[in-house]
């Protein structure tokens, strides 16, 4: 695997990131050109990366302003192909999200996740990656399931 490569996600982009959404059910995949037409319109100031490796699209990062905020973004989706997990293409596509934002002058980027046991991982891999547990709603998803909002200063 060469060293990934983060740009702004193109329509060539398209299959292979379906092809991620498949493999984590993020969200549906059919969804995704829909989600993309007005960021790939320029019609948004929310955007959308992909990480290339070994010119395939492996992965994405969507992030959005918050409303009625000044500076604080949301990222909204972040998913890598299920068999490249673990190889710091997650990690690449947030710092090219933060990056992004920084040299936008904006101020905060949040994350919301699970707080069940399946989502152990992805609650720690944001720790990891300098974002700090922020608030937890309980039962917010779902009995049991609460929302937690990781967040960090950029």
């Amino acid at each position: 695997m060469t060293n990934p490569i983060v740009k702004a996600t193109s329509t060539d982009d398209i299959a292979g990131l379906q092809a991620v959404l498949d493999g984590t059910e993020l969200f549906p995949s059919e969804m995704l050109p829909d989600m993309l037409a007005t960021s790939l319109a320029g019609e948004t100031e929310a955007f959308w990366l992909t990480c290339h490796s070994d010119g395939e699209a492996v992965g994405l990062c969507y992030t959005v302003p918050e409303e009625l905020a000044d500076g604080t973004w949301n990222m909204l989706a972040l998913a890598v192909r299920p068999d490249l997990q673990g190889k710091r293409l997650g990690a690449a596509l947030v710092h090219a999200a933060e990056q992004h934002l920084k040299d936008k002058g904006q101020r905060i980027l949040i994350v919301d996740t699970s707080g069940t046991d399946d989502f152990a991982l992805t609650r720690k891999f944001y720790a990891q990656n300098g974002y700090e547990e922020e608030a937890r709603i309980r039962d917010f998803w779902a009995d049991g399931d609460d929302k937690v909002i990781f967040r960090k200063a950029l």
